[in-house]
């Protein structure tokens, strides 16, 4: 007699609209439990992967209108700003399952103060800082500290609020403009100034139920709009993972000495943090340092870590939920990955969207490759252009130069106007 185990089946919601979520709903719907995946509001590419609705993830009653319509048995946040928002509270209300931690937790990453405040009161390691709610208050600091320097805004800027400065003169002059807020908004009227670390940075993420972690592979971003790492910060340009990135004493370091007391240091302080805890790091020659916490995945290290998770993603997001993550809640191939992001002409600045995007359909041909859509609309079947990246091209390979070079190859298949791209993506990495 054949004993057959039936699971339940579920509808899963993601909200987010770039290249992170459209990977995290292309995993998703790998798991023979997921039977409706939606996306709100999704892009033109997540868009032929699961059903995508309209909605506003800056309204939390926006969002919770749309659940009440749908009733998914899980929803997965992408982006940090639902989850500073609350979201997870008001879903819990409802009695509706997510993956992300509570506005308390995501302080980590909503606030840099916060979490700079949070690392001295752990002795968790990260630079030496000063917190500024003023032009004089910076100029104060500033003497105490060798050119050159971090400058930061407190709040969520996208990606954009970090700025290395060379000068005292610059270093006073942007962060009076983000105290002004003309640069940033609310997100600048408090800013943080930090010493500047030398070293690789590395992004490290564990998944976390609120008392154990479980790690996942590790990747490395390419922040800067240029090659060599030159002009502003964005959103991330690139990103690879190997295994050659972090060997397994230094990744039981940062767990013991980062990743764990922080999620033991929350809830020291009455806090649970349940979800991706990301901790960017630098790895300098006085060990790693924590550069910044996001409180969900990384893009476009989504895209390359995930591109090698071999397991069911929504058992993982599950297991977090319900408080049972252990160390075997991910099976990872031991291929590299390499992810090219293409952006919009004029990015991170101004830029033009509706450019039409051809050759996808030969690259997507390609073995071992996946194109992500992050900024794209679709209309009678053709995508076009709707915001600063576009696509993150991400390849798989035994070998992390194979993988740049078929990443590279696939890109060199897709046009639009105006299109550019970093053409040194793991670089750095040498022969690994």
């Amino acid at each position: 007699m054949t004993l057959t185990l039936f699971f339940p089946t579920m509808k899963v919601l993601v909200l987010g609209s770039g290249g992170r979520e459209h990977a995290l709903v292309w995993k998703l719907r790998q798991s023979p439990r997921v039977s409706k995946i939606y996306c709100a509001p999704g892009n033109g590419g997540i868009a032929a992967e699961a059903e995508c609705l309209p909605a506003d993830l800056k309204s939390i009653e926006s969002l919770v209108h749309l659940a009440k319509r749908i009733e998914p048995d899980l929803t997965v946040v992408g982006p940090e700003l639902p989850l500073t928002l609350g979201l997870v509270e008001h879903f819990a209300g409802h009695g509706w399952k997510t993956f992300g931690p509570t506005a308390a937790a995501a302080q980590l990453e909503s606030s840099k103060s916060f979490a700079k405040l949070f690392m001295q009161r752990h002795h968790i390691p990260s630079a030496h800082y000063a917190i500024c709610k003023s032009r004089e208050e910076v100029r104060d600091a500033l003497a105490r500290f060798h050119m050159p320097i971090v400058l930061k805004a407190d709040g969520l800027a996208a990606g954009k609020g970090v700025v290395i400065c060379k000068t005292k003169d610059e270093a006073t002059t942007i962060a009076s403009e983000m105290l002004s807020g003309k640069m940033l908004g609310e997100a600048g009227l408090c800013v943080v100034i930090e010493e500047y670390l030398q070293g690789d940075e590395l992004s490290f993420l564990v998944l976390s139920d609120g008392n154990r972690v479980a790690p996942l592979v590790a990747a490395q971003d390419h922040k800067r709009i240029g090659d060599g790492d030159t002009g502003p910060n964005t959103g991330g340009m690139g990103a690879y993972s190997c295994q050659a990135l972090l060997d397994e004493q230094m990744q039981n370091w940062i767990l013991q000495h980062i990743a764990r007391p922080v999620v033991q240091g929350m809830r020291a302080e009455g806090v649970e943090y349940k979800g991706i805890l990301y901790c960017g790091l630098m790895l300098t020659a006085r060990g790693p340092m924590v550069l910044e916490f996001n409180c969900r995945f990384g893009d476009p290290e989504a895209q390359a870590i995930l591109m090698r998770l071999e397991s069911d993603l929504l058992e993982a997001l599950e297991a977090a939920i319900e408080g049972r993550v252990s160390e075997g809640d991910f099976r990872w191939s031991a291929d590299a990955t390499a992810c090219v992001v293409m952006a919009s002409g004029g990015y991170p600045g101004t830029f033009e969207a509706g450019k039409k995007i051809s050759g996808l359909e030969e690259a997507e041909h390609m073995k071992d490759v996946k194109v992500f859509h992050a900024g794209t609309s679709a209309r009678d079947h053709t995508y076009f252009t709707a915001g600063g990246r576009v696509l993150g091209i991400t390849a798989r390979a035994p070998e992390l130069k194979t993988a740049v070079a078929r990443a590279y190859e696939a890109v060199s298949k897709i046009s639009f106007e105006g299109a550019h791209y970093r053409k040194d993506i793991a670089a750095k990495a040498g022969k690994r």
